[in-house]
């Protein structure tokens, strides 16, 4: 098996090839393929951390004696 590598963007739903790979996949017959996305999600990860952050630096204030207000 041979890969093709290459970034895209997805517009309508569809995954642009560029142009330099194109006859590449223009094959005379059906073949087998294998695909592999990769979505950038660093901006996720970046709010996962940012919030997990938050949440232990906040409990930080948190004592037990605060308790009494958790079932009003």
């Amino acid at each position: 098996m041979r890969a093709l590598e290459f970034t895209s963007k997805i517009r309508n739903n569809r995954i642009l090839i560029p142009s330099r790979l194109q006859s590449d996949l223009q094959i005379k017959r059906d073949k087998d393929v294998r695909v592999i996305v990769l979505i950038d999600d660093s901006a996720i990860q970046e709010d996962l951390v940012f919030r997990n952050a938050a949440k232990s630096h906040f409990l930080e204030g948190y004592a037990d004696s605060d308790s009494i207000y958790d079932n009003q």
